[in-house]
């Protein structure tokens, strides 16, 4: 299976935060399409992030879509908050919400892209019901909570099952993946059937930022 039009969404994660107008105006001229921006509350996850306040700073200076990530306990209480702050797409995780259907319908009547996230030892099986009415699905590739891991090799084939889910189901979500993407394995990825790559650290890590996300936009 191959993609033909890859869309980066580089990771604020990784950015240097005491300078992040600079680095958002920066990622807005460098070739990327989104901009990932992942809220951690310190229980679903073993670590802290941004809150709202970093997400409409970091709007009143993109010019790019915000790919807003809540890896929170409860994310139907924050997703009118969120979307309020700016996010233009908002992803929550499918181990975090007892009521999903009713989440993702919150979420796209509010105007704004519904996403799934998927964390590595969840089967793409469980999205069978709801698939039809996501706009993106986010399987992450490293275990949640911290920049700068490895890569799970044997997210390759849960990206080529998700995709024939997508395919089976006439859905439209793209297929977006989160961890440990680089030039190495980008190409894969693509040829896998993701639409989009999460980059971090290998974005804002290198010397020129254009360049490195150039790398990613595999044909």
């Amino acid at each position: 299976m191959k993609t033909q039009n890859i869309l980066v969404s580089p990771s604020i994660l990784s950015a240097d935060h005491a300078n992040i107008q600079t680095e958002i105006e920066k990622i807005n001229t460098c070739g990327a399409d989104w901009i990932h921006v992942d809220i951690m509350d310190g229980v679903f996850v073993p670590n802290m992030s941004f809150g709202l306040p970093i997400v409409k700073a970091v709007k009143k200076h993109a010019k790019l879509p915000l790919d807003v990530h809540l890896m929170m306990v409860n994310p139907q209480n924050y997703a009118q908050r969120y979307i309020d702050a700016g996010a233009d797409i908002l992803t929550i995780h499918y181990e975090a919400e007892n009521h999903l259907h009713r989440a993702v319908w919150q979420i796209k009547n509010a105007g704004v892209k519904a996403g799934v996230a998927l964390n590595p030892a969840t089967p793409i099986s469980l999205l069978e019901e709801i698939i039809q009415d996501l706009d993106l699905v986010l399987i992450m590739t490293v275990n949640p909570g911290f920049g700068g891991q490895k890569f799970i090799e044997n997210s390759y084939s849960k990206i080529m099952r998700c995709k024939d889910l997508i395919l089976k189901r006439n859905s439209s979500a793209l297929i977006e993946v989160d961890g440990g993407v680089d030039n190495l394995n980008a190409k894969q990825l693509a040829d896998a059937g993701v639409d989009v790559l999460v980059a971090g650290s290998y974005v804002f890590g290198a010397k020129d930022y254009a360049e490195n996300v150039k790398l990613l936009k595999v044909k």
